[in-house]
């Protein structure tokens, strides 16, 4: 049905590494592949093998778990996007130490599940949350520059009214002189 691989981290696994919960759903367990250091993984590429057919309004969903958290909608593999190398963000785990029946810790997890195409977020999380990182690193830069002109009238921040075509000046400037400068803003 599926496959993936850790990259650089491992050889392409096929879905018996992961514990089938039922017809749709299969879970991996972080600590039968990286023990503790599950969020060292930071990616995953996932694939449908060549055999297997999804019908095309479903989707092969990812989800990540840390310990004690939520699962966390990570992307998807469709009939038409047959693989896809996805990002990792892990939550912090949540809660306290939880522990099994067997006083073992619930360790992180990913999971995998057969969904309806049409209910699933945007398939391109990674680049969402890229074009978000890079928004708040651009907001953050405005700040820190809107803030050395900066003055205090009472209980409001006062501003040059010319502030923001000052600041969107340097930041062009700057881009012209050092390509490697907005890049900078996308990591």
């Amino acid at each position: 049905m599926f496959g993936v691989v850790f990259p650089n981290r491992s050889f392409p696994m096929d879905i018996s590494t992961f514990a089938q919960i039922d017809t749709t759903h299969w879970v991996l367990d972080m600590n039968t592949f990286v023990g503790e250091a599950y969020d060292s993984i930071r990616e995953v590429c996932i694939f449908l093998l060549n055999n297997f057919t999804l019908p095309p309004d479903k989707a092969l969903a990812v989800y990540i778990q840390s310990p004690g958290s939520p699962f966390l909608f990570c992307g998807a593999v469709t009939l038409t996007r047959p693989s896809a190398v996805l990002s990792l963000p892990w939550p912090e785990p949540g809660g306290q130490l939880q522990l099994t029946a067997d006083a073992t810790p619930i360790s992180a997890k990913i999971g995998v599940s057969v969904e309806d195409l049409a209910t699933l977020p945007s398939l391109d999380v990674a680049a969402e949350q890229k074009i978000e990182r890079l928004a708040l690193k651009v907001g953050e830069n405005l700040f820190n520059f809107m803030q050395s002109f900066c003055g205090v009238d009472g209980s409001k921040l006062v501003v040059p009214m010319d502030i923001l075509d000052r600041w969107f000046k340097k930041f062009q400037e700057r881009a012209k002189r050092d390509p490697e400068y907005l890049k900078g803003f996308a990591l």
